[in-house]
């Protein structure tokens, strides 16, 4: 079984991120939020499984998404 992939859209100075997790540099930089969001879409689909951490201009996270079968669904 795989390990799901997870990025991150995050606000950067001028323009948001997308990150993966633990990784040094960004995915790709983007001007606005919208265009991130469907990046990170993307790639997060394409990592099945993947997830998508949408946070907010403060930092603070808005949504997440998770792609594919999770591979650590919670129990109860």
């Amino acid at each position: 079984m795989s390990k799901r992939q997870v990025f991150h859209v995050v606000p950067a100075k001028g323009g948001w991120n997308v990150n993966r997790a633990g990784a040094d540099r960004p995915e790709k930089t983007f001007d606005n939020k919208k265009d991130a969001v469907g990046f990170g879409r993307e790639i997060a689909k394409s990592q099945r499984p993947g997830q998508l951490i949408i946070h907010k201009k403060d930092g603070t996270i808005e949504t997440e998404y998770t792609y594919g079968k999770d591979p650590f669904p919670p129990k109860g």
